[in-house]
């Protein structure tokens, strides 16, 4: 549960942003809806990784689309379920809930002042609809989803974006994520970044270290808390 930080020296934010799939929402209904439409349960991975791909690709290339547009693409590339099926089964993103370390995890923040936030290239809604299903919107300021934008993290301008609409500087904003490239995103735009397992077993080598790295969502949480105001 301990922290591990880097020997950059950063400061205490002021406001943290959360990733929202899988970082804070269980994906567990999405994984149910698929096997109710006679999939495997383990074909959500592939096509979760999928959608994540299609997104980028067209960030990259100067497109854009959104995420539900993007699984669905993932769905009709990995199964040979219908449009009406796929559309089923996206809609399960509407039942997502948090893990069960969520709630503690943001009440200790509340507790110490810091605002909170999320913030996900997500359809609009889903974030508002877990975190209302596990009780704990009050502990959030907002959520933002990037089709706001018209874009996808990791791009940088996401997070700039999150940053202004914050009003705070980059420095003073943190993003905790369960995905590698999401925190490696947020270092490169000038963000503090705070990655804990959850799907990932561990963060990627290929990248510059986490300027925080904690073995679960509390020990990420208390290594922000611990850093130098």
């Amino acid at each position: 549960m301990t922290a591990r930080s880097r020997p950059e020296v950063r400061r205490r934010p002021e406001v943290i942003a959360f990733d929202v799939n899988e970082t804070l929402l269980d994906l567990a209904p999405v994984r149910a809806a698929l096997v109710e439409a006679g999939q495997p349960a383990d074909l959500l991975e592939t096509v979760f990784a999928r959608t994540l791909l299609t997104g980028f690709a067209a960030a990259v290339v100067g497109s854009w689309c959104r995420f539900r547009d993007a699984f669905d693409t993932a769905l009709a590339q990995a199964t040979d379920l219908d449009a009406g099926r796929r559309s089923t089964v996206a809609d399960a993103f509407a039942e997502l809930s948090p893990h069960p370390d969520v709630e503690p995890a943001l009440r200790s923040l509340a507790d110490a002042g810091v605002r909170v936030v999320t913030l996900s290239h997500g359809s609009p809604g889903v974030a508002e609809a877990g975190l209302a299903r596990g009780g704990v919107t009050p502990l959030v300021e907002r959520s933002l989803s990037s089709e706001s934008i018209r874009a996808w993290k990791p791009s940088r301008e996401v997070y700039l974006w999150a940053a202004g609409v914050c009003g705070v500087a980059p420095d003073r904003l943190a993003l905790v994520a369960a995905h590698g490239w999401d925190v490696l995103g947020a270092q490169r735009a000038g963000l503090t970044g705070a990655w804990f397992p959850r799907g990932e077993r561990s963060y990627p080598a290929v990248y510059e270290a986490p300027h925080v790295q904690a073995g679960d969502l509390r020990g990420a949480v208390e290594g922000l808390l611990a850093l130098p105001a």
